[in-house]
């Protein structure tokens, strides 16, 4: 899976980088069909907390899937993202087994 990440109007670290990289490529298991992870990093207001906005889109094959989080922390808004996105998965696994 290709993981892209995108900072607006700030410089990420390679920490931070390290870290989405890692958690983002845990989504394989959830989906063998995932070709791309997209992920958006931008704070909104500087000045007050809750400020850092995570978005987060998954490519896969007959499917996209997408989550945009808001919280303290960068990490903690791609924890939520990756999180909110598995249960996308999970539902739309759920469906594909109905039909």
């Amino acid at each position: 899976m290709e993981i892209r990440i995108q900072a607006i109007r700030f410089d990420t670290s390679q920490q931070l980088e390290d870290f989405i990289q890692k958690k983002v490529a845990k989504l394989d298991k959830f989906h063998d069909g995932i070709l791309s992870a997209e992920v958006v990093l931008k704070v909104v207001k500087p000045e007050s907390a809750n400020n850092k906005n995570a978005s987060l889109k998954v490519s896969a094959s007959g499917q996209d899937f997408f989550a945009e989080k808001l919280s303290d922390s960068f990490e903690e808004s791609i924890v939520d993202a990756i999180e909110a996105v598995e249960k996308q998965i999970t539902k739309f696994k759920e469906k594909q087994k109905s039909k």
